[in-house]
């Protein structure tokens, strides 16, 4: 298991570098956008479409969606009411992921299952599959096509994230004792977040540095990036809660190693709404 995930982070990770650096903003959007539609197939699944056809119809609603997110990021009132949006709709999710926590037999009840099979109904979690793709690739669109970074603050931002939860690897397996949310992530422990927040200020500081900010710019980006880290805990315990409810493990099996694409996109779908805002509020982001 260990060596295959290595070899598809060998092949993949120059391979996304390349894109985020290398291509244009319009061209880097369209490659973000196939990485969305294969989340959303998995999302589809996920939630119990499982004929071919309602599928692909769900695909053509995201992509549909994706094309208004693509014309709303010329028009900065309606990108910032869409990436705000966003972030509420994740500290919904938080509150979510705590009563499923506290409760995960009751939590499905709650939201009045699918009669056909124990899960919520397919339409509130299918339109909660747009919310959480959509916006994701909104800020990683926005991002890109900064004039100040452009693809720079797209590596920032994944720095952010898989140097994040890197570290909540390790502390965890050092010195984790209590648990985070054992009923929707049992490997997660507080200890982890503390050593993903650590190793994030660090990476925030340094690439602040790197960029040459002054102090008041500096501590900023490291507070926006400990936010950030913080959403994108929730984006991952959201998408196991997922996982818990449909009953699998994996979203997919694409990534050899890894499961599917949502298993490696689920922390960045909460955590580009967040960082992109935080940005355009800084004025860093136009």
């Amino acid at each position: 298991m260990l060596k295959q995930r290595l070899l598809t982070i060998a092949v993949l990770l120059p391979l996304f570098v390349w894109c985020v650096l290398a291509l244009p903003t319009k061209y880097f959007a369209l490659c973000l956008a196939l990485m969305v539609l294969v989340g959303a197939w998995e999302w589809a699944g996920l939630i119990g479409l499982t004929g071919r056809g309602e599928r692909l119809a769900y695909l053509v609603i995201v992509g549909a969606v994706l094309g208004g997110a693509a014309w709303s990021v010329s028009i900065p009132w309606l990108r910032q009411s869409v990436l705000t949006g966003a972030v509420v709709w994740w500290c919904v999710a938080m509150v979510w992921i705590r009563r499923y926590n506290h409760d995960p037999h009751g939590f499905p009840r709650s939201l009045q299952p699918d009669p056909a099979r124990n899960f919520p109904p397919r339409g509130l979690f299918g339109m909660l599959g747009v919310v959480v793709l959509a916006p994701a690739w909104l800020g990683l669109v926005i991002l890109h096509g900064n004039a100040f970074a452009g693809g720079h603050l797209v590596l920032l931002l994944m720095l952010l994230v898989w140097g994040a939860d890197s570290g909540a690897y390790a502390a965890g397996r050092l010195w984790g004792r209590t648990k985070l949310a054992p009923e929707v992530s049992p490997g997660k422990s507080w200890e982890g977040v503390y050593g993903g927040l650590a190793v994030a200020m660090l990476m925030a500081l340094g690439s602040g540095l790197w960029f040459g900010l002054d102090w008041r710019a500096l501590v900023t980006l490291t507070l926006l990036g400990i936010v950030t880290v913080l959403f994108s805990i929730i984006g991952d315990l959201f998408e196991s809660m997922i996982k818990r409810l449909a009953g699998v493990k994996d979203s997919g099996r694409l990534l050899p190693g890894h499961g599917g694409m949502l298993d490696r996109i689920d922390s960045v779908t909460a955590a580009a709404p967040v960082f992109a805002l935080g940005l355009i509020w800084q004025g860093v982001v136009a």
